[in-house]
């Protein structure tokens, strides 16, 4: 496919994009491997590779535990996707999401200081991927699950949490979910409001949704609505009630206590906050019904549920996913430092304690300027990634896990 074939860039950004720039930057990929060490002569080849490399590699055969130390595998992540959910792009293949794994091992590198290598799988079958991930153990610490599409994506990662010995995370679900309390408790705080007394409306049930609604009653806020197409989610709609598995049904015996039913009208009448992780359209209208100086988070890209200056008409606070408005709610404030902390701890499991913990962190980078147009820090703030790095460093120590 030719470059002139593909759609129009959105030329929206402060500094607007050309389709020529931007293929030129992704040709021949964005990764590369680079050695630690020198090799410029017949000495370093000896140390490097054959024979001194032998030594080592007898030293992890009589002692497993020393590939923590003497390879790079317990400081490399895994991007791993099957492309079945990429972007807002849907289900377009394993090939055409390594672009996507490349940029996140790009992050990685930049904000982490974590090597990471993506891996894309031609095939969505759970259990193979699993299997996959199992023989391929030995070569990595950790996993980031990328763009899997719900229900999938939670069955994957709950398995592969059994079925591996070290630190695995659905940055979909997870990261996203960090960022928005992060930036939720820096809103809260410029409105005036107790974060446990909000009243949220999550609109989505999928990967982010679920997940963002798990870590905010975690977090201590005790009326959560979600939406899904079909409208509230209660324990009391019938596909919901024919379905006590799923993940729906059990965000139904946690969340929506007043037992609102309808749609964004009715789940909207007397909200705080609106949190958007969905492609619904939020209609101008359904604001007019939220509290005074309310909370907008508009984070469906690369078009939010709602255009800012809209929001702002209603709400004091407004948020989306773009850099190119205030406010930009970005997973590249959290997935590097989680990660980065749960590897120096030596951490097994990324639990709940170290999402809050990086929560909190990215919160607190933010207070002493906290204002309508700035509840989160820049994802470029220098400040960021060890911040967070230490926190879930410290929880992880705290928990033993």
């Amino acid at each position: 496919m030719s470059i002139e074939t593909i759609a129009p860039i959105d030329n929206t950004a402060a500094e607007a994009l050309t389709e020529q720039e931007i293929f030129a930057s992704h040709e021949g990929g964005k990764l590369s491997i680079t050695s630690t060490v020198p090799l410029a002569n017949k000495r370093d080849l000896s140390i490097a590779y054959t024979p001194g490399v032998a030594q080592v590699s007898r030293a992890i055969h009589a002692d497993p535990e020393l590939a923590k130390t003497h390879t790079w595998a317990q400081r490399l992540v895994a991007v791993v996707s099957d492309g079945t959910a990429v972007l807002g792009l849907g289900n377009i293949g394993a090939s055409a999401s390594l672009p996507v794994m490349e940029g996140k091992s790009a992050l990685f590198k930049a904000f982490g200081e974590l090597d990471s290598i993506p891996l894309v799988l031609n095939t969505t079958d759970v259990d193979e991927i699993v299997e996959t991930l199992v023989r391929l153990r030995p070569s990595f610490g950790a996993v980031n699950l990328e763009d899997v599409s719900a229900p999938r994506c939670f069955e994957l990662e709950e398995k592969l949490i059994e079925a591996l010995d070290c630190p695995v995370m659905h940055d979909d679900q997870h990261g996203t979910a960090v960022v928005v309390l992060a930036a939720l408790t820096g809103a809260a705080k410029v409105t005036g409001r107790e974060l446990e007394g909000l009243r949220v409306v999550v609109s989505g049930a999928g990967a982010a949704g679920i997940a963002v609604a798990e870590i905010l009653l975690t977090a201590g806020i005790k009326d959560v609505v979600l939406l899904d197409s079909r409208g509230a989610i209660s324990a009391e709609r019938a596909d919901i009630a024919a379905d006590p598995a799923s993940k729906k049904a059990q965000m139904a015996q946690r969340s929506n206590p007043r037992g609102i039913t309808g749609g964004p009208g009715e789940a909207l009448l007397g909200a705080d906050v609106f949190v958007g992780v969905s492609s619904s359209k939020l209609d101008e209208e359904h604001l007019k019904l939220m509290n005074h100086s309310s909370i907008v988070f508009a984070l469906s890209n690369p078009d939010p549920e709602v255009l800012p200056d809209v929001a702002a008409r209603y709400a004091a606070v407004v948020a989306t996913g773009r850099s190119d408005f205030p406010n930009q709610i970005n997973n590249v404030l959290a997935f590097p430092g989680i990660f980065r902390g749960a590897l120096d701890a030596g951490a097994r499991r990324i639990t709940p304690a170290m999402k809050l913990a990086a929560a909190r962190a990215i919160a607190e980078l933010a207070e002493d300027n906290l204002s309508a147009d700035y509840i989160v820090p820049s994802p470029l703030d220098p400040r960021v990634a060890p911040a967070v790095t230490a926190a879930v460093a410290a929880a992880a120590a705290e928990g033993a896990v």
